[in-house]
Protein backbone atom coordinates (compact mmCIF):
# COMPACT_ATOMS: atom_id res chain seq x y z
CA UNK A 1 0.00 0.00 0.00
CA UNK A 2 1.69 3.34 -1.20
CA UNK A 3 0.29 7.16 -0.85
CA UNK A 4 1.57 9.81 -3.15
CA UNK A 5 2.82 13.26 -2.65
CA UNK A 6 2.10 16.47 -4.36
CA UNK A 7 5.01 18.97 -4.49
CA UNK A 8 4.52 21.82 -6.44
CA UNK A 9 7.42 22.12 -9.24
CA UNK A 10 8.27 18.86 -7.97
CA UNK A 11 6.64 16.39 -9.66
CA UNK A 12 5.50 13.51 -7.51
CA UNK A 13 7.59 11.63 -5.19
CA UNK A 14 6.44 8.06 -4.10
CA UNK A 15 6.49 7.20 -0.52
CA UNK A 16 5.73 3.78 1.37
CA UNK A 17 3.38 3.53 4.21
CA UNK A 18 5.96 2.53 6.79
CA UNK A 19 8.57 -0.03 6.05
CA UNK A 20 6.17 -2.91 6.47
CA UNK A 21 4.72 -2.11 3.47
CA UNK A 22 8.21 -1.92 1.56
CA UNK A 23 8.21 -5.53 1.91
CA UNK A 24 5.63 -8.19 1.44
CA UNK A 25 7.38 -10.80 3.68
CA UNK A 26 7.83 -8.04 6.57
CA UNK A 27 3.47 -7.30 6.64
CA UNK A 28 1.61 -7.98 9.98
CA UNK A 29 -0.17 -11.31 8.99
CA UNK A 30 -4.29 -10.50 9.07
CA UNK A 31 -6.05 -11.20 12.08
CA UNK A 32 -7.67 -14.58 11.92
CA UNK A 33 -11.66 -13.86 11.56
CA UNK A 34 -13.61 -15.02 14.58
CA UNK A 35 -16.65 -16.74 14.37
CA UNK A 36 -19.93 -14.96 13.85
CA UNK A 37 -22.54 -16.17 16.80
CA UNK A 38 -25.72 -14.33 15.52
CA UNK A 39 -25.37 -13.38 11.88
CA UNK A 40 -27.87 -11.64 9.67
CA UNK A 41 -29.13 -12.63 6.55
CA UNK A 42 -27.81 -10.37 2.98
CA UNK A 43 -27.61 -11.65 -0.41
CA UNK A 44 -26.03 -10.03 -3.48
CA UNK A 45 -29.03 -9.05 -5.70
CA UNK A 46 -27.18 -7.95 -9.62
CA UNK A 47 -23.87 -7.77 -10.37
CA UNK A 48 -22.15 -5.92 -13.30
CA UNK A 49 -18.67 -5.81 -15.14
CA UNK A 50 -16.79 -2.33 -16.49
CA UNK A 51 -13.44 -1.95 -17.20
CA UNK A 52 -10.77 -1.52 -14.37
CA UNK A 53 -11.36 1.15 -11.49
CA UNK A 54 -7.33 2.38 -11.42
CA UNK A 55 -8.20 5.83 -9.95
CA UNK A 56 -10.32 6.95 -6.67
CA UNK A 57 -13.21 6.63 -7.59
CA UNK A 58 -16.84 8.18 -6.10
CA UNK A 59 -20.26 7.03 -6.66
CA UNK A 60 -22.71 9.62 -7.40
CA UNK A 61 -26.13 8.46 -5.64
CA UNK A 62 -29.14 10.66 -6.74
CA UNK A 63 -32.74 9.44 -6.98
CA UNK A 64 -32.73 5.73 -7.08
CA UNK A 65 -29.43 5.63 -9.73
CA UNK A 66 -26.23 4.83 -9.34
CA UNK A 67 -23.66 6.39 -11.52
CA UNK A 68 -20.26 5.27 -11.96
CA UNK A 69 -16.99 5.50 -14.38
CA UNK A 70 -14.15 2.95 -15.29
CA UNK A 71 -10.55 3.91 -16.35
CA UNK A 72 -10.52 3.52 -20.04
CA UNK A 73 -13.60 6.57 -19.79
CA UNK A 74 -16.71 4.85 -19.75
CA UNK A 75 -19.49 6.74 -17.45
CA UNK A 76 -22.46 4.36 -16.64
CA UNK A 77 -25.53 5.07 -14.79
CA UNK A 78 -27.19 2.33 -13.09
CA UNK A 79 -31.01 1.80 -11.54
CA UNK A 80 -30.03 1.02 -8.12
CA UNK A 81 -32.78 -1.77 -6.94
CA UNK A 82 -32.29 -3.69 -9.95
CA UNK A 83 -29.05 -2.70 -11.87
CA UNK A 84 -30.64 -1.91 -15.69
CA UNK A 85 -28.55 0.34 -17.18
CA UNK A 86 -30.16 4.02 -17.69
CA UNK A 87 -27.66 5.40 -19.75
CA UNK A 88 -23.90 4.64 -20.95
CA UNK A 89 -21.31 7.10 -22.12
CA UNK A 90 -17.89 6.98 -23.15
CA UNK A 91 -15.81 10.02 -22.96
CA UNK A 92 -13.37 9.34 -25.31
CA UNK A 93 -10.34 9.91 -22.87
CA UNK A 94 -9.02 7.85 -19.53
CA UNK A 95 -10.00 8.96 -16.58
CA UNK A 96 -8.71 10.51 -13.28
CA UNK A 97 -11.24 11.46 -11.28
CA UNK A 98 -15.07 10.89 -10.74
CA UNK A 99 -17.99 10.85 -10.43
CA UNK A 100 -19.86 13.63 -9.73
CA UNK A 101 -24.07 14.24 -10.25
CA UNK A 102 -26.76 16.02 -9.59
CA UNK A 103 -28.86 13.03 -11.20
CA UNK A 104 -29.26 14.81 -14.59
CA UNK A 105 -25.50 16.16 -15.12
CA UNK A 106 -22.65 14.03 -14.54
CA UNK A 107 -19.13 14.81 -14.35
CA UNK A 108 -15.73 13.47 -14.30
CA UNK A 109 -11.81 14.55 -14.89
CA UNK A 110 -9.46 13.47 -17.73
CA UNK A 111 -6.18 12.28 -17.53
CA UNK A 112 -4.81 14.99 -19.35
CA UNK A 113 -6.84 17.45 -16.69
CA UNK A 114 -9.79 18.24 -18.69
CA UNK A 115 -13.03 18.19 -17.37
CA UNK A 116 -15.83 16.52 -18.78
CA UNK A 117 -19.97 17.39 -18.49
CA UNK A 118 -22.63 14.59 -19.61
CA UNK A 119 -26.19 15.28 -19.93
CA UNK A 120 -28.19 12.24 -19.18
CA UNK A 121 -25.00 10.65 -20.58
CA UNK A 122 -24.17 12.69 -23.55
CA UNK A 123 -21.19 15.00 -23.71
CA UNK A 124 -21.90 18.65 -23.53
CA UNK A 125 -18.78 19.91 -23.10
CA UNK A 126 -15.34 19.73 -22.14
CA UNK A 127 -12.62 21.87 -20.65
CA UNK A 128 -8.85 22.01 -19.80
CA UNK A 129 -8.30 22.83 -16.16
CA UNK A 130 -4.67 23.30 -16.04
CA UNK A 131 -4.04 21.48 -12.61
CA UNK A 132 -3.99 18.02 -11.53
CA UNK A 133 -7.11 16.68 -10.29
CA UNK A 134 -7.55 13.52 -8.14
CA UNK A 135 -10.92 14.30 -5.82
CA UNK A 136 -14.28 13.62 -7.94
CA UNK A 137 -15.87 16.89 -8.59
CA UNK A 138 -18.98 18.16 -7.33
CA UNK A 139 -22.08 18.82 -9.29
CA UNK A 140 -24.53 21.37 -7.32
CA UNK A 141 -26.71 24.36 -7.85
CA UNK A 142 -26.11 24.31 -11.41
CA UNK A 143 -22.59 24.33 -11.09
CA UNK A 144 -19.37 22.29 -10.98
CA UNK A 145 -17.06 22.39 -8.49
CA UNK A 146 -13.39 20.95 -8.75
CA UNK A 147 -11.06 20.60 -5.90
CA UNK A 148 -7.42 20.62 -7.34
CA UNK A 149 -4.27 18.62 -6.19
CA UNK A 150 -2.68 22.52 -5.58
CA UNK A 151 -5.66 23.29 -2.82
CA UNK A 152 -7.57 25.61 -5.70
CA UNK A 153 -10.94 25.67 -5.82
CA UNK A 154 -12.86 26.58 -9.25
CA UNK A 155 -16.45 27.40 -9.80
CA UNK A 156 -17.94 26.27 -13.61
CA UNK A 157 -21.53 27.20 -15.24
CA UNK A 158 -23.11 23.36 -15.46
CA UNK A 159 -24.90 24.75 -18.52
CA UNK A 160 -22.03 26.61 -20.62
CA UNK A 161 -18.46 25.76 -18.78
CA UNK A 162 -18.04 29.45 -17.92
CA UNK A 163 -15.80 29.37 -15.33
CA UNK A 164 -17.57 31.11 -12.29
CA UNK A 165 -14.71 31.70 -10.04
CA UNK A 166 -11.64 30.22 -8.48
CA UNK A 167 -10.02 30.60 -4.87
CA UNK A 168 -6.26 29.47 -4.32
CA UNK A 169 -5.35 29.90 -0.65
CA UNK A 170 -1.52 29.80 -0.02
CA UNK A 171 -0.79 26.58 1.60
CA UNK A 172 2.09 23.89 2.24
CA UNK A 173 4.55 23.15 -0.56
CA UNK A 174 3.50 19.19 -0.30
CA UNK A 175 -0.04 18.23 -0.89
CA UNK A 176 -1.16 14.48 -0.74
CA UNK A 177 -2.39 13.08 -3.41
CA UNK A 178 -5.51 11.44 -2.74
CA UNK A 179 -9.15 12.60 -3.04
CA UNK A 180 -10.15 15.43 -0.86
CA UNK A 181 -13.01 17.05 0.78
CA UNK A 182 -15.68 18.57 -1.58
CA UNK A 183 -19.03 18.62 -0.11
CA UNK A 184 -22.61 20.53 -0.76
CA UNK A 185 -24.01 22.10 3.12
CA UNK A 186 -26.94 23.75 2.76
CA UNK A 187 -25.95 26.76 0.69
CA UNK A 188 -22.53 26.42 2.18
CA UNK A 189 -19.78 25.03 -0.37
CA UNK A 190 -17.29 22.46 2.14
CA UNK A 191 -13.46 22.55 0.74
CA UNK A 192 -10.49 20.73 2.54
CA UNK A 193 -8.22 22.92 2.27
CA UNK A 194 -4.58 20.95 3.99
CA UNK A 195 -6.02 20.10 7.91
CA UNK A 196 -8.79 22.94 7.99
CA UNK A 197 -12.26 22.35 6.85
CA UNK A 198 -13.00 25.87 5.11
CA UNK A 199 -16.61 26.69 4.43
CA UNK A 200 -17.30 29.03 1.19
CA UNK A 201 -20.04 31.07 -0.89
CA UNK A 202 -20.78 28.78 -3.36
CA UNK A 203 -21.64 31.80 -5.89
CA UNK A 204 -18.67 33.70 -5.31
CA UNK A 205 -16.24 31.75 -3.61
CA UNK A 206 -16.05 34.10 -0.57
CA UNK A 207 -14.50 32.26 2.30
CA UNK A 208 -17.27 32.28 5.59
CA UNK A 209 -15.29 30.07 7.92
CA UNK A 210 -12.92 27.58 8.31
CA UNK A 211 -11.89 25.42 11.20
CA UNK A 212 -8.70 23.08 12.00
CA UNK A 213 -9.18 19.62 12.34
CA UNK A 214 -5.60 18.51 13.30
CA UNK A 215 -2.73 20.15 14.44
CA UNK A 216 0.33 19.36 12.15
CA UNK A 217 3.30 17.98 13.85
CA UNK A 218 6.54 16.75 12.83
CA UNK A 219 10.05 17.48 11.88
CA UNK A 220 9.74 17.69 8.00
CA UNK A 221 7.00 18.77 5.96
CA UNK A 222 5.80 15.32 5.03
CA UNK A 223 5.88 14.17 8.86
CA UNK A 224 3.05 17.05 8.79
CA UNK A 225 1.08 16.12 5.99
CA UNK A 226 -3.22 16.60 7.35
CA UNK A 227 -4.85 16.61 4.52
CA UNK A 228 -8.73 15.79 4.93
CA UNK A 229 -9.33 12.92 3.13
CA UNK A 230 -12.84 12.18 1.34
CA UNK A 231 -15.50 10.85 2.03
CA UNK A 232 -16.70 13.02 5.13
CA UNK A 233 -20.03 12.78 6.61
CA UNK A 234 -22.42 14.76 8.08
CA UNK A 235 -25.52 14.61 10.11
CA UNK A 236 -27.89 17.65 10.65
CA UNK A 237 -25.37 19.84 11.32
CA UNK A 238 -22.71 18.12 12.09
CA UNK A 239 -19.95 16.98 9.51
CA UNK A 240 -17.33 14.97 10.47
CA UNK A 241 -14.00 13.90 8.42
CA UNK A 242 -10.59 12.51 8.72
CA UNK A 243 -7.52 14.64 8.53
CA UNK A 244 -4.65 12.00 7.50
CA UNK A 245 -2.44 10.22 9.62
CA UNK A 246 -3.89 12.99 12.20
CA UNK A 247 -7.22 13.02 14.09
CA UNK A 248 -10.88 12.04 13.45
CA UNK A 249 -13.15 15.54 13.88
CA UNK A 250 -16.43 17.29 13.69
CA UNK A 251 -17.79 20.30 12.99
CA UNK A 252 -20.97 22.20 13.30
CA UNK A 253 -20.96 23.61 9.84
CA UNK A 254 -23.78 25.58 10.44
CA UNK A 255 -21.67 27.83 12.70
CA UNK A 256 -18.69 26.81 11.58
CA UNK A 257 -16.78 25.82 15.31
CA UNK A 258 -15.12 22.67 16.02
CA UNK A 259 -17.20 20.13 18.20
CA UNK A 260 -14.53 17.71 19.03
CA UNK A 261 -11.31 16.26 17.75
CA UNK A 262 -9.36 13.06 18.46
CA UNK A 263 -5.75 12.09 17.61
CA UNK A 264 -5.89 8.82 15.79
CA UNK A 265 -4.28 8.08 12.74
CA UNK A 266 -5.47 6.59 9.42
CA UNK A 267 -5.52 6.79 5.79
CA UNK A 268 -9.24 6.25 5.00
CA UNK A 269 -12.84 8.48 5.35
CA UNK A 270 -15.20 7.80 8.15
CA UNK A 271 -18.79 7.14 8.11
CA UNK A 272 -21.59 7.43 10.58
CA UNK A 273 -24.86 8.82 11.35
CA UNK A 274 -26.29 11.02 14.38
CA UNK A 275 -25.35 8.20 16.93
CA UNK A 276 -21.85 7.42 15.83
CA UNK A 277 -19.01 8.00 13.71
CA UNK A 278 -16.66 4.87 12.98
CA UNK A 279 -12.84 4.75 11.17
CA UNK A 280 -10.12 2.46 11.56
CA UNK A 281 -6.67 3.59 11.90
CA UNK A 282 -3.12 2.28 10.26
CA UNK A 283 -3.65 -0.82 11.52
CA UNK A 284 -7.31 -1.43 11.10
CA UNK A 285 -8.42 -1.13 14.38
CA UNK A 286 -11.84 0.26 14.17
CA UNK A 287 -13.20 2.96 16.92
CA UNK A 288 -16.57 4.09 17.16
CA UNK A 289 -17.31 8.04 18.84
CA UNK A 290 -20.31 9.23 20.17
CA UNK A 291 -21.58 11.97 17.39
CA UNK A 292 -22.02 14.46 19.75
CA UNK A 293 -19.61 14.25 22.00
CA UNK A 294 -17.16 12.45 21.16
CA UNK A 295 -16.82 10.03 23.32
CA UNK A 296 -15.42 6.35 22.47
CA UNK A 297 -18.80 4.02 22.13
CA UNK A 298 -16.56 1.13 21.03
CA UNK A 299 -13.36 -0.28 19.67
CA UNK A 300 -12.73 -3.59 17.87
CA UNK A 301 -9.73 -5.20 16.94
CA UNK A 302 -11.24 -8.08 14.97
CA UNK A 303 -10.05 -7.20 11.26
CA UNK A 304 -6.49 -6.00 12.10
CA UNK A 305 -4.13 -5.57 9.36
CA UNK A 306 -7.09 -6.22 6.90
CA UNK A 307 -6.16 -3.30 4.68
CA UNK A 308 -9.68 -1.98 5.30
CA UNK A 309 -11.55 0.49 2.87
CA UNK A 310 -13.78 3.86 3.91
CA UNK A 311 -16.61 2.03 6.05
CA UNK A 312 -20.48 2.56 5.49
CA UNK A 313 -23.08 2.84 8.06
CA UNK A 314 -26.61 0.96 7.06
CA UNK A 315 -28.81 1.44 9.38
CA UNK A 316 -27.84 -0.72 12.12
CA UNK A 317 -24.97 -1.88 10.79
CA UNK A 318 -21.57 -0.42 8.99
CA UNK A 319 -19.74 -2.14 6.33
CA UNK A 320 -16.18 -2.43 5.61
CA UNK A 321 -14.33 -3.94 2.45
CA UNK A 322 -10.81 -5.07 2.98
CA UNK A 323 -7.94 -6.01 0.31
CA UNK A 324 -9.41 -9.41 -0.36
CA UNK A 325 -12.51 -7.78 -1.62
CA UNK A 326 -14.08 -9.88 1.32
CA UNK A 327 -17.50 -7.13 3.06
CA UNK A 328 -17.72 -7.69 6.57
CA UNK A 329 -20.98 -6.27 8.00
CA UNK A 330 -20.34 -4.89 11.86
CA UNK A 331 -23.17 -3.67 14.23
CA UNK A 332 -22.93 0.09 14.39
CA UNK A 333 -23.58 -0.50 18.61
CA UNK A 334 -20.97 -2.50 19.47
CA UNK A 335 -18.89 -3.88 16.75
CA UNK A 336 -19.73 -7.47 16.91
CA UNK A 337 -19.06 -9.44 12.86
CA UNK A 338 -22.57 -10.52 11.81
CA UNK A 339 -22.27 -10.92 8.50
CA UNK A 340 -19.34 -11.91 5.36
CA UNK A 341 -19.87 -11.61 1.67
CA UNK A 342 -16.91 -12.14 -1.39
CA UNK A 343 -16.78 -10.05 -4.48
CA UNK A 344 -13.90 -10.67 -6.39
CA UNK A 345 -10.41 -10.43 -5.22
CA UNK A 346 -9.14 -6.91 -6.69
CA UNK A 347 -9.94 -4.90 -3.77
CA UNK A 348 -12.46 -2.06 -3.20
CA UNK A 349 -12.04 0.87 -6.01
CA UNK A 350 -14.32 3.20 -3.97
CA UNK A 351 -16.39 3.49 -0.73
CA UNK A 352 -19.52 1.44 -0.65
CA UNK A 353 -22.54 3.78 -1.20
CA UNK A 354 -26.55 2.50 -0.45
CA UNK A 355 -29.70 3.74 -2.05
CA UNK A 356 -32.64 2.87 -0.07
CA UNK A 357 -31.48 -0.40 1.42
CA UNK A 358 -29.76 -1.70 -1.67
CA UNK A 359 -25.73 -1.34 -0.90
CA UNK A 360 -23.32 -1.00 -3.81
CA UNK A 361 -19.79 -2.44 -4.11
CA UNK A 362 -17.31 -1.45 -6.75
CA UNK A 363 -13.76 -3.19 -7.21
CA UNK A 364 -10.61 -2.37 -8.79
CA UNK A 365 -10.73 -4.58 -11.27
CA UNK A 366 -14.52 -3.10 -12.66
CA UNK A 367 -16.68 -5.88 -10.74
CA UNK A 368 -20.13 -3.99 -9.45
CA UNK A 369 -21.69 -5.82 -7.03
CA UNK A 370 -24.85 -4.54 -4.78
CA UNK A 371 -26.30 -6.61 -1.52
CA UNK A 372 -29.06 -6.06 0.21
CA UNK A 373 -30.29 -7.27 3.53
CA UNK A 374 -32.90 -10.21 3.83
Amino acid sequence: MTWRIVGRGWGLALLALGLAACSSTDKPKPKPLEAISAPIAGRQVWSQRLDSVRFPLAVAVNGGVFTVAATDGTVLALQADTGREVWRASIGSRIAAGVGSDGRFAAVVTRDSELVVLDGGKKVWQKPLGVRVITAPLVAGERVFVLGADRSVSAFDVLDGRRLWVQQRPGDPLTLARPGVLAAFKDTLLVGQGPRLAGLDPLRGTLRWDVPLATPRGTNEVERLAELVSPAVRSGDTVCARAFQSAVACVNAERGNLLWTKTVGGIAGVAGDDQVVIAGDASDRLTAWRTASGEVAWTSEALMHRELSTPLVVGNTVVFGDAEGTLHWLSRDKGQPLLRLPTDSSGLAAAPVASGTTMLIVTRGGGLYAFRPE
